[in-house]
C-alpha cells in the first residue's frame, strides 16, 4: 500500500509524490544494493524513484519495479540526461529507456547545464551544444508519449531565465541541492512564480561535521524539535521539506530507516521559522556537497559559479554579496 504522503501537481498536469527515493549512492553503480534499497522503499509504500544515466544503475532500479509487484502505472520514476550526451538526446533516453526496461519515464531531467563530449572533456558554457539547445531536443521527446513531463537539474534562476526566454516548454521541476543550511529562498520563489517545482536532492545533507563545522542535523534546535515529536532530526528536515512545498529524495540503505523518513510530521509555523532560519547561524549557510572541494581552479564541471549562476565561493560557501 502506498504512503500516505501528499503529492503536488506538476505544471503539465501529472501529480508527483512529494517523498521519493534517491538513487545515487555516492559512486557510479552500487547496483545489487540501489535494487534491495528501492525494493525496500516500494514495500514500505515509496511510489516515487528518482535515478539518472550517470547513476549507471538504471537497470538495477528497472528490475526492481519489474520485481517489486507494484503496478508500473502507480510508481513515479524520474531518470536523466548526463553531461556527455548533451548532443544525442534522444539516443541516450531511449538507452537510459531500454535499461529501465519501461514503455515511459515519469520525468525527464537535464542533469546538469554543463554540456561534455563522450570523452568528459567540458564544453565552453557559450558553444553547442548549449543547454538551450539540449532543452529543445528534449521537448521533442514529449511528442514520443515515451516522457510524460521534462525538467532540469542545477539550474540557477540566471540559467532558467535564459532557457524561458528562448524555449516554449517550461520545466516541470527544477532539481537542486536544498536543505536547511541551503534553503534557495530566491531560487523557490521565482520557480514558483513560473509554475516550477524544487526538488530537493540531499535532503538531510550529510549526516556528520563539515569542516570542523555542525551541520544541521546536528543542531539545538533541529533536535530540539525532533525531540517535542517524538521523531527524529532526518524526520524534521524532510518534513519541513515537504511543507514548505518541496519533494525531497533521500536515500537510506536502511529498511528501517527508509520507513522512518516517509513518516512526514505535522510542523508548527512556529518551528518551521525556526528551521527556516538555521542558515543565518553562524558558518550554516553553504553547500554540502564534495564536488565544491574539488576543483583546483574554483569551477564546477567546467563552469566558474558566475557562469552558473550560483552565488558560492570555492568550498560552497554562500557569498557575502
Amino acid at each position: 500500500m502506498a504512503a500516505a504522503i501528499p503529492s503536488f501537481t506538476l505544471n503539465t498536469g501529472y501529480k508527483m509524490p512529494s517523498m521519493g527515493i534517491g538513487c545515487w549512492m555516492g559512486t557510479p553503480g552500487g547496483g545489487e544494493v540501489v535494487e534491495k534499497m528501492c525494493k525496500d522503499a516500494l514495500a514500505a509504500g515509496y511510489r516515487h524513484l528518482d535515478t539518472a544515466y550517470g547513476y549507471a544503475n538504471e537497470e538495477y532500479v528497472g528490475k526492481a519495479i519489474s520485481e517489486s509487484g507494484v503496478p508500473r502505472a502507480d510508481i513515479f520514476l524520474t531518470t536523466k540526461l548526463p553531461n556527455q550526451h548533451h548532443h544525442k538526446v534522444h539516443a541516450s533516453f531511449e538507452e537510459s529507456l531500454a535499461k529501465l526496461g519501461v514503455d515511459y519515464v515519469d520525468l525527464y531531467l537535464m542533469h546538469w547545464p554543463q554540456a561534455y563530449t563522450e570523452d568528459n572533456t567540458p564544453v565552453p558554457h557559450d558553444q553547442s551544444p548549449t543547454f538551450v539547445e539540449t532543452w529543445r531536443d528534449m521537448e521533442a521527446l514529449l511528442k514520443t508519449g515515451k516522457v510524460r513531463s521534462i525538467g532540469v537539474s542545477n539550474f540557477s534562476v540566471k540559467l532558467l531565465e535564459v532557457l524561458l526566454r528562448e524555449t516554449s516548454v517550461i520545466p516541470a521541476t527544477n532539481q537542486v541541492e536544498c536543505h536547511p543550511c541551503l534553503p534557495s529562498f530566491e531560487l523557490k520563489s521565482w520557480c514558483e512564480e513560473k509554475g516550477v517545482l524544487i526538488t530537493a536532492y540531499s535532503p538531510l545533507g550529510r549526516p556528520k561535521e563539515y569542516d570542523g563545522k555542525p551541520v544541521f542535523l546536528q543542531d539545538p534546535d533541529v533536535i530540539s524539535i525532533a525531540q517535542s515529536h517524538g521523531a527524529t532530526p532526518g524526520q524534521v528536515a524532510l518534513s519541513w521539506g515537504v511543507q514548505r512545498g518541496t519533494i525531497v529524495i533521500p536515500k537510506s540503505e536502511n529498511p528501517e530507516r527508509i520507513k522512518q523518513n516517509i513518516a512526514l510530521l505535522t510542523l508548527t509555523d512556529e518551528e518551521m521559522a525556526t528551521l527556516d532560519a538555521i542558515h543565518k547561524k553562524p558558518g550554516m549557510h553553504r553547500s554540502l556537497l564534495r564536488y565544491h572541494e574539488y576543483s583546483a581552479d574554483g569551477t564546477v564541471l567546467g563552469w566558474t559559479y558566475e557562469q552558473l549562476g550560483w552565488n558560492m565561493t570555492k568550498g560552497g560557501i554562500i557569498r557575502a554579496d
